[in-house]
């Protein structure tokens, strides 16, 4: 009896045995699954992008933003203050040198343009006016220094005729005295006259000229308000494009404001934009390339602005083709300046796996699987990265994210 129940027991002890044996070494095959799969993980080929790698040429660059617009373009100012009467063209319509654009009304200025010439008439008239005065002034004054020289021949003639009696013994010393009196008081009273005679000239003179620079300067007031008013026909002075016209019927607009833009479509630039970060980067006669989706047109940077707004700069590029038919007023585009180009060297496709770090890993694909490598990396710009070592030309890269991939030094690719 006890031998039955001691060859029981160790049945049970042994099948226990056994059930955790199995337990453990299934436990342990699914461990090295699973660290075999974390190690050569598995991925599609439609979820990647690849790239091969060439030999060529590449282009060191920097990214800006642009907006093209016409290399010339005339803004047209509202000569004087006025409403707008009646607009001729739309916005994008050609015209032709001398053709109507709007229509301002001007009567108030035609007023004013009438006032000002009775102002100058008026002022003419006082001119004229001044002139006989002082002519008559002139002219009683210079008759009373001619009697003044009749006077003082008279009394000259009294003190020769005092000396003659005074010898003959018919006057006294008193009597020659008084005459020579007389005479001398006569010739000062002369020589003031003469010089309020010259002062009279010379004053004339000045009230003259200050009457007409008066009338001059309104003379020349009438002739501007005379152009303006001609201006106010608001023509085209070339020909062109209407990129922009206040269409506003009955707004008034003041003297310098914008009434339209012409712009000749025949030709562009394109003006960027940058940080000032990259300020001791940005040179004029740089190379730059205009992306315009996938179109790519090339040009140089012609003109740097000195100023620099919100930390901003400013620059024209002047593209190779200037009437390229992509280019449209106000288009925004995406600028690349080139820094540094270089020929013959290892590129391939940029993308997303490329980070921008000198030196990281990449993944390189071959007989259906991909294997991670470490590489430098040279120059980039949007198109192209360069890799300086550990690649061939001819092998396939992995250009899209692989950061998920991080821990994995081969994946196997899946169709």
């Amino acid at each position: 009896m006890d031998k039955l129940i001691e060859e029981e027991v160790s049945v049970r002890k042994k099948r226990k045995f056994i059930y955790t044996a199995v337990i453990v070494i299934a436990a342990l095959a699914a461990s090295i699954f699973l660290v075999r799969s974390f190690f050569q993980s598995t991925l599609k080929k439609s979820e990647i992008t690849t790239a091969v790698v060439e030999r060529g040429r590449i282009e060191n660059t920097i990214n800006a933003s642009g907006e093209v617009l016409p290399e010339f373009e005339e803004i047209i100012a509202s000569p004087i203050n006025a409403s707008i009467k009646n607009v001729v063209m739309d916005a994008g319509s050609a015209i032709n040198m001398g053709q109507s654009i709007l229509t301002l009304d001007k009567a108030s200025s035609q007023t004013e343009y009438e006032k000002q010439k009775f102002q100058l008439e008026s002022k003419r008239n006082n001119i004229h006016k001044l002139e006989l005065e002082l002519d008559k002034s002139f002219f009683d004054m210079k008759s009373n220094d001619n009697i003044k020289e009749l006077r003082i021949n008279s009394l000259l003639a009294d003190v020769e005729n005092a000396k003659r009696l005074y010898k003959a013994g018919g006057g006294t010393r008193e009597d020659i005295e008084k005459a020579e009196l007389n005479l001398k008081v006569a010739r000062l009273e002369k020589n003031q006259l003469e010089n309020e005679i010259k002062n009279k000239q010379q004053t004339m003179q000045v009230e003259m000229r200050e009457s007409e620079i008066a009338a001059q300067i309104q003379e020349n007031d009438l002739h501007e308000l005379e152009r303006k008013l001609k201006l106010a026909n608001i023509v085209a002075s070339r020909a062109g494009v209407v990129t922009w016209i206040n269409k506003n019927i009955g707004a008034t607009v003041r003297e310098g404001e914008s009434l339209a833009r012409i712009a000749d479509l025949s030709s562009f630039k394109v003006v960027g934009t940058i940080s000032d970060n990259y300020m001791d980067r940005l040179h004029a006669g740089m190379s730059a390339v205009i992306r315009i989706n996938e179109t790519q047109i090339r040009g140089t940077v012609t003109n740097i602005y000195p100023s620099i707004q919100n930390n901003i700069i400013s620059f024209d590029i002047q593209p190779d083709e200037r009437n390229n038919k992509l280019f449209r007023p106000n288009m925004k585009v995406e600028i690349f300046l080139v820094t540094a180009s270089s020929d013959n060297v290892l590129r391939v496709a940029n993308g997303s796996a490329f980070k921008g770090a000198p030196s990281q890993d990449i993944f390189v694909v071959s007989n259906g699987k991909a294997e991670r490598r470490t590489v430098h990396i040279g120059m980039t710009n949007f198109d192209y990265v360069e890799i300086k070592d550990n690649i061939k030309p001819g092998e396939v890269v992995i250009t899209s994210d692989m950061s998920k991939f991080v821990n994995s030094k081969e994946i196997t690719i899946s169709n």
